[in-house]
């Protein structure tokens, strides 16, 4: 067969289109040309917003188990959570029926030894409510003044409580007002119980303090005190009714120069500023029996002459 006759181009399935670097080329431009397009005009938006559109329907298919399987796992865990809080609750609560018990054996056998022993209880005292004007205009005291006076039946050393303690005692009356003299001032002194310990004390006013406080005073260096106990009423001076809340230890210095402890202590009562105030009746000591003395007195003589 004749050379000539040959057909010399390749078939097409060894056919090469543009070269590797003429494609390099062409998509290089067709992409900056996009990219200026895009930043200019913004003409790849509708796109996005399409396939955006399009794929939802799968991300929500993807997502969701994803979704589903936390929401058990939070599910789960606060199940566990609640078990714990009913477990931790009916704890307490198994506590607070073994101290209501506890309270309600101590209250009888309280009962069965005041009888014996023919100790009074305590007296609810007549209250008079009564509502603070202003503080006193005299800045080296602590006292204000209430709404309520002798037209009231307010006495003079009537004791002056709010509703976390004892604020005050009523220092002078006037026909439609009265002056309260605060805890916290230094002239006023309250004897007091600490309930921790039942070893008693007397708290003054200390206002040099940073927050208008208490000092325990003439306690030996080593007595049984420690921050966090509760100071109450005493009752032992017949003005003041036993049980009612005073303070709270908040510092305890105990100093080798000097044989009594150095006992600061809060207010429980809102010395600072308080609105309405309870004034009660002052409390007065039961008359004592006077005791018989066993000194013989010798029969008068005749003529005046024992």
């Amino acid at each position: 067969m004749p050379l000539g006759t040959l057909d010399r181009t390749p078939p097409p399935f060894f056919r090469q289109g543009p070269s590797a670097l003429t494609r390099l080329v062409i998509y290089s431009l067709l992409a900056l040309l996009l990219m200026v397009a895009d930043t200019r005009f913004r003409v790849s938006q509708p796109v996005r917003a399409s396939v955006a559109t399009l794929l939802y329907p799968l991300q929500w298919l993807v997502l969701h188990p994803i979704e589903w399987a936390r929401s058990a796992g939070s599910h789960l865990q606060s199940l566990q959570t609640a078990q714990a809080g009913e477990s931790a609750a009916r704890l307490r609560l198994v506590q607070q029926a073994q101290r209501a018990a506890q309270v309600e054996q101590l209250t009888i056998e309280n009962q069965r030894l005041r009888g014996p022993l023919a100790l009074r209880e305590q007296l609810a005292l007549p209250g008079l409510a009564a509502e603070v004007l202003y503080d006193a205009g005299d800045i080296h005291t602590q006292k204000v003044v209430i709404d309520r006076g002798i037209a009231a039946g307010v006495l003079a050393g009537s004791p002056v409580i709010d509703a976390t303690g004892v604020l005050g005692q009523v220092t002078r009356v006037y026909p439609w007002i009265s002056e309260v003299t605060l805890v916290t001032d230094r002239d006023q002194a309250i004897p007091v119980l600490n309930t921790r310990t039942g070893a008693r004390g007397m708290a003054f006013g200390d206002p040099g303090s940073r927050s208008l406080g208490l000092e325990l005073r003439y306690l030996a260096a080593n007595a049984a005190v420690q921050p966090g106990d509760l100071l109450t009423t005493s009752g032992v001076d017949g003005v003041y009714p036993p049980g009612l809340p005073v303070a709270r230890v908040e510092r305890v210095d105990r100093r080798a120069d000097t044989p009594f402890a150095r006992i600061s202590c809060q207010p429980l009562a809102g010395v600072a500023g308080v609105g309405a105030v309870l004034v009660l009746a002052p409390v007065q000591l039961a008359d004592r029996p006077v005791a018989a003395t066993t000194e013989t007195v010798p029969p008068v003589r005749k003529g005046g002459r024992r």
